[in-house]
């Protein structure tokens, strides 16, 4: 019969994986992030002067309702960029790691035994930038684990090949 053993690990000699030098998305992401707001404002802007325009009882609030909205915009932006400034990723010998967030920041670690698929997508926008977007995706979950936007898509195509090799290993 085997000895079972259960030793406690020494916490400060694991890897750190705050250490680890992230890539950050590609440049041209912003133009799609900017691009894709500015149609989503621009549709809104619409739907709502129409809506507005045929409320005469507002017909004296259209300055105070257009401040709103501008700062709505500029609030947007802000913190659009400020996430696009976060998000970064990274690939090491035995996981993928990605990190975002705006207030606080979340990074996400996935070992590459854990990878069920892989997919690459990539929007109208975003494909007119030549960029592509990865998602990977875990046992046990209908959607993806991962979504690494603002890749070139070579790149992307790369990062695919290497993750599907890793899973084909695994079999």
């Amino acid at each position: 019969m085997e000895n079972f053993t259960n030793e406690t690990l020494d916490t400060t000699q694991l890897p750190k994986f705050e250490e680890v030098q992230f890539s950050l998305l590609h440049p041209n992401y912003w133009k799609v992030t900017v691009i894709s707001l500015s149609i989503f404002f621009i549709i809104l802007g619409t739907g709502a002067g129409m809506a507005l325009y045929s409320i005469e009882e507002l017909s004296g609030s259209y300055s105070v309702i257009i401040t709103i909205y501008i700062v709505l915009i500029v609030f947007a932006f802000g913190l659009s960029r400020i996430s696009y400034r976060k998000k970064g990723f990274a690939f090491r010998n035995h996981d993928v790691l990605f990190r975002s967030g705006i207030i606080s920041t979340n990074t996400i670690v996935i070992p590459y035994n854990r990878v069920q698929h892989v997919a690459l997508h990539e929007g109208l926008v975003s494909r007119y930038f030549g960029l592509a977007k990865i998602e990977i995706f875990t046992a046990g979950g209908s959607s993806s684990d991962i979504e690494i936007p603002g890749i070139e898509k070579s790149q992307a195509e790369n990062i695919k090949q290497l993750l599907m090799g890793k899973i084909q290993k695994q079999l």
